[in-house]
């Protein structure tokens, strides 16, 4: 017989089980199984058995492997780009005494925002006639450009867009971790006559390691899945020139209707989500102290 305990344990395990291998794990063995078929949504079922061909052919697709490259590109621009401001405007924040509330507002205001409505905001102000991007460039004379329809252009006005939108994150993760820092190393490095310049190489960066690891291994899991975004604003275009492997993927499965080889694709996405995954939570924790 169960104790009472055990009852108790399985009355609340159970649901939150069933819930979870609905939402979670039934989805992905099915994916799984589906990525060594030739499903289609052409078809009934899924297909013929393959085997590995999907995740051999993924390899010889050139339009997967530039994909990649693009995702490449992208996630190292957006959290190069989104770290080395946010430690900025965190740095000076951090020093602010009055008006940090308002900072904030302004701050957390685009990370609230939803990337879908992001993408529509922004592709209304970039719109080449009626855009106010082009508008006040026109007021000083620069002639305005068509910013997500140019190749040259397309690629760093997502990233530009992707950092008004994420970079609060960034922010507000390292000004958490300046916070926290204790303050006896800093009146050490001002007794022995550190400037700002040293005091940040000497005592923040090491301080703060930790924390910067994190917020950047973070973004760099989130940035490798973007997707929305980029549907929003480009449809991966012009031509290729912007289209991500999340954004691949979803052209392979409801574009072509391929959906075994989507799913091959997805899984090569996921084993590489999961390994940065791993490295984030090894991080994480930090080192075991010495007993």
């Amino acid at each position: 017989m169960f104790s009472v305990k055990r009852k108790q344990f399985l009355i609340f395990f159970l649901p939150s089980l069933i819930v979870l291998g609905v939402t979670v794990i039934y989805p992905l063995v099915y994916s799984l199984v589906m990525s060594f078929t030739s499903a289609s949504l052409k078809t009934k079922g899924f297909g013929d058995f393959v085997g590995l061909d999907n995740y051999i052919n993924a390899f010889k697709d050139v339009y997967f492997i530039k994909s990649g490259w693009n995702t490449v590109i992208f996630t190292v621009i957006v959290v190069t780009l989104e770290f080395l401001f946010g430690l900025f405007v965190a740095l000076m924040l951090n020093r602010i005494k009055r008006g940090k509330k308002i900072f904030f507002t302004i701050i957390i205001v685009p990370m609230l925002i939803t990337p879908v409505a992001v993408g529509l905001i922004w592709r209304l102000l970039l719109h080449p006639d009626l855009g106010i991007v082009n508008y006040l460039l026109s007021l000083i004379g620069i002639e305005g450009q068509a910013w997500l329809g140019d190749a040259k252009l397309a690629m760093m006005t997502v990233v530009l867009v992707d950092i008004w939108h994420q970079v609060p994150f960034m922010i507000l993760l390292l000004l958490a971790g300046l916070v926290s820092l204790p303050g006896e190393p800093y009146e050490a490095a001002l007794i022995d006559g550190a400037n700002r310049w040293q005091t940040f190489w000497s005592v923040t960066v090491p301080l703060m390691k930790e924390t910067m690891i994190v917020a950047i291994l973070f973004r760099v899991i989130t940035a490798i899945k973007t997707y929305d975004l980029i549907y929003v604003l480009t449809k991966g275009g012009p031509g290729t020139t912007t289209e991500v492997i999340s954004y691949h993927i979803y052209k392979q499965a409801y574009t072509f209707l391929d959906t075994g080889y989507s799913s091959a694709l997805s899984y090569l996405l996921l084993i590489v989500v999961m390994l940065l995954s791993f490295v984030f939570v090894r991080v994480s924790r930090g080192k075991p102290q010495p007993r």
